[in-house]
Order: structure tokens, then sequence, then C-alpha cells
């Protein structure tokens, strides 16, 4: 799995011109599943998304977690996250795992982090999504299992 996490003061995605997910304060999460992956796997990574230590104390020092704030999370399948391009021009999704497993192991980490945080909301897997974010910081990371 591979996500990409973005501490936002709010985010939202829109599809078909309807909004389908919206947050405040939180986090933002991109995922995309490998075609190995597996349930613990995503079981690591909702752990670690929940408690990574990035938004500010009182002392104004990243020692808080989503969980510490109440925060929220928006979560998006992004099988591009596992777009290769290292040859030629076009972008290879081979490693990307096939749509019945992706959405089965994006459900899951779906669920992992509902049972972590209060207001989890997602986008439509597969869906042509509009995404918009208030990036916080900005922060922005990338984690891998």
């Amino acid at each position: 799995m591979r996500i990409v996490l973005q501490r936002v003061k709010r985010a939202s995605v829109t599809v078909d011109n309807k909004v389908v997910g919206k947050i405040d304060k939180g986090i933002m999460i991109l995922l995309g599943v490998h075609r190995d992956d597996t349930k613990e796997k995503a079981e690591f990574l909702a752990s670690k998304c929940a408690e990574l230590r990035i938004f500010s104390d009182s002392d104004d020092k990243m020692n808080l977690s989503c969980i510490d704030i109440d925060g929220s999370a928006l979560i998006i399948s992004q099988f591009t996250l596992f777009g290769d391009c290292s040859k030629g021009r076009r972008p290879s999704f081979i490693e990307a795992a096939e749509p019945g497993k992706g959405n089965e192991l994006y459900e899951y980490f779906v669920s992992l982090m509902k049972k972590r945080l209060s207001i989890v909301e997602t986008g439509i897997f597969g869906a042509m999504m509009d995404v918009e974010l208030v990036n916080d910081g900005p922060v922005t990371l990338v984690l891998e299992k």
C-alpha cells in the first residue's frame, strides 16, 4: 500500500457535481493498493495514519495525532499511486491491485479508520472525482508498507 497523507484545514471530494465526502481539520489520505497487499498492511497503515503526531500542541510542536485533536479523515482511492513512469511516456499500472482486490482492501482500510476516528469520509471507489483541499502547513507525507 502506498499513501499520500496531507494535514488539512478542510477537504472535499465531488462526483458528478455532488459532494460525496467533506471534512474540516484532519487528514486527507490518497490510498493506492498494490497487487500484493494484505489486510495486515492495511492494519499497520491505518494505525500509523491515525496516530502520526503531525498536529501542533500548545508549544507549536508537532506532537499531537489526529486522534488527539479529534480530527477527521477523508480517504480517496488512488490506484495511480502505483503508476510506473520509468519507461516510455505512458504510465504502467500493472503493480496496482485489480479492482476487486483494490476495493476490498480500500473498504477494509476505511473500516479500520472508522474505529479510530469519529469522522471518516470517503470518495467513491473507481469514480472520476474532483478533490479539493486546503493543505495545513503544508504537511504532506508518503507512507508505504
